[in-house]
């Protein structure tokens, strides 16, 4: 066993004036937990440990953070996990996004603060494990990521059923009268039956995919699904690579670089990912000094193909994506594209971890790039009059026909609002206009994934499955339609879209990359002057931080005084 460098239990030690006597305490409160003063004498890998009652997400996270142990003890060191928030997507009001920042900062002062030479990060549910990086990032300390992994399929009725399209695929025919009751009361029982993340290319799917491309996880390790015995042996390996990460120089700031951005930029295109993926490695690069620029994704989804057959914008599910041969097979397909220079966790290049052959990958879910999906990027960022500092659209889940429009607006002035109007049967709507949703940014409510706004009933009723929508809100990545999201400035921070009305003239043009407001300025400085003010800021805790200073869509949502000091200057 070779010896490894590390401060120990012995690495910032409390303040009490003496720090022989600070360490002295705390190996006698340690020894206290039963450990050997051997152990106690090891370098210390923490274990950020996300497991809740309220995260169905991360209910294998207890076993994986004995496995994790068992590869620490193994490699020389001693394992030593402790509790971060956690964030259960379905479980927070009103949003687990409005956590992510406070996540962040709990895993970084934990990091920074509690006497540990590396850490493995365990995350899955959406927000948890940029969040973790981010926190990780800022504490600079060696870290590596886990992902809980994706649940595994059902099925129903002979059919195959997956978290959390399908979910919106029954809800939509429940609401337009094609099921009953009692019905999707049986499919709600079938939707999500084990341990794990949604099935599909949902954002935490997504997430593990671009921080395994990035290098911060090992390689063959991101969609392995919950409940498989290789999540157990991944987190034993883990592990064991944290213990070689102690003393090394190998910490988030220094890994990441602006060719790893581009690199999780192009594979998220190439597996059609979430559009919540944006918003997430902005923020990860403004903790870093580095860039996202919407610009530079619209020059990658040009020229990126999508080569990944999955829900919600094909048919697979990650569990087939795993079967399929995972992010090797893509970084095999796509190795041309990719920045192989790019540093890892491991030490090694992203190169090393490219396969040597092809002969493994499924062709049928991961397609070759002369037979892809589609020949462009699943995601595009637009930029216009509405939009001064760009929105979002997921285009490989659109409908084309849409592409080229343009829509009278059907405005509606918050989540409120929208709940009692979108199913009034006098609602004055068409299957050609545009449903806009406002005051659902950050600012106004933590930016909720609300940007999937429903079909209003009574043209759900008539047939339509699909109509332009527009809001500042974020959307699901299981979700599907052509919805333009992560409108900048919001609303409630005196973007345009606060001045749009009812019957408004917008156009989307998505070869142009536009997203404009038909409305002449004098008109809308007209109503700038009439807007009515927002509603008083949150008077206490963490609402009152958050909304005092979370930053745009653009910029990540991250909170203005933790970006790296480069982005403060």
């Amino acid at each position: 066993m070779i010896e490894r460098k590390g401060k120990g239990l012995e690495g910032g030690l409390t303040n009490y004036g003496d720090p022989a006597f600070a360490a002295y305490l705390r190996r006698s409160f340690a020894r206290s937990m039963g450990y050997s003063r051997e152990l106690l004498s090891k370098p210390v890998v923490g274990i950020a440990q996300t497991a809740s009652g309220f995260n169905n997400c991360h209910r294998g996270v207890p076993d994986l953070v004995e496995a994790v142990k068992r590869g620490v003890l193994a490699a020389g060191a001693l394992p030593l996990d402790f509790p971060v928030i956690s964030l259960g997507e379905v479980f927070l009001s009103p949003t687990s996004m409005m956590y992510r920042n406070l996540m962040a900062m709990a895993a970084e002062e934990m990091i920074r603060a509690q006497p540990m030479d590396a850490v493995v990060l365990i995350g899955g549910c959406d927000k948890t494990l940029p969040a973790l990086v981010m926190g990780a990032a800022s504490a600079g300390k060696p870290a590596i990521a886990l992902a809980t992994g994706p649940m595994m399929t059902s099925k129903y009725r002979g059919e195959r059923l997956g978290a959390c399209t399908d979910c919106r695929r029954f809800w939509a025919n429940y609401r337009a009268g094609r099921i009953d009751a009692d019905e999707i009361e049986t499919v709600e029982g079938r939707l999500a039956t084990t341990a794990g993340t949604c099935a599909v290319m949902g954002t935490a799917s997504t997430m593990a995919i671009l921080l395994e491309v990035m290098g911060l996880m090992l390689p063959g390790t991101a969609a392995i699904p919950a409940v498989h015995a290789d999540r157990l042996r991944a987190a034993e390996a883990t592990g064991r690579a944290a213990v070689e990460l102690i003393g090394s120089d190998r910490t988030i700031d220094r890994v990441v670089t602006q060719a790893s951005i581009d690199n999780a930029m192009r594979a998220l295109l190439a597996v059609s990912g979430s559009t919540n993926a944006v918003v997430h490695l902005a923020a990860i690069a403004g903790r870093l000094g580095l860039k996202l620029d919407l610009n530079r994704l619209n020059a990658l989804s040009d020229e990126t193909p999508v080569l990944v057959d999955l829900k919600p914008t094909g048919e697979g599910y990650m569990e087939d994506f795993f079967a399929a041969g995972g992010v090797g097979a893509l970084l095999r397909r796509m190795s041309a594209r990719f920045d192989l220079e790019a540093r890892t966790v491991t030490g090694d290049t992203l190169a090393d971890w490219v396969p040597p052959h092809d002969d493994f990958i499924d062709s049928a879910v991961i397609r070759p790039a002369d037979n892809p999906v589609s020949d462009k990027g699943g995601l595009v960022a637009l930029y216009g009059s509405l939009a001064p500092k760009g929105a979002i659209l997921k285009r490989a889940a659109a409908d084309e026909r849409l592409f080229e429009t343009t829509a009278r607006a059907v405005v509606f002035d918050s989540l409120e609002d929208l709940s009692n109007r979108i199913d009034d049967p006098n609602l004055d709507v068409a299957p050609e206009d545009a449903l806009v949703l406002r005051n659902a940014g950050p600012k106004a409510c933590g930016m909720p994934e609300a940007g999937y706004l429903p079909i209003p009933k009574k043209l759900a009723a008539a047939g339509v499955k699909d109509m332009l929508r527009l809001s500042d809100a974020r959307m699901s990545g299981t979700a599907f339609g052509t919805i333009v999201l992560h409108i900048a400035p919001e609303a409630a921070d005196g973007g345009p879209l606060s001045l749009v009305e009812t019957g408004d003239r917008i156009r989307l043009s998505v070869r142009e990359r536009r997203l404009d407001l038909l409305v002449d300025q004098e008109t809308l400085e007209k109503r700038r002057a009439r807007r009515v003010t927002p509603a008083p800021a949150p008077v206490r805790g963490w609402a009152q931080l958050y909304h005092g200073h979370v930053l745009q869509a653009d910029e990540g949502c991250d909170l203005d005084f933790l970006r790296h000091a480069s982005a403060l200057a």
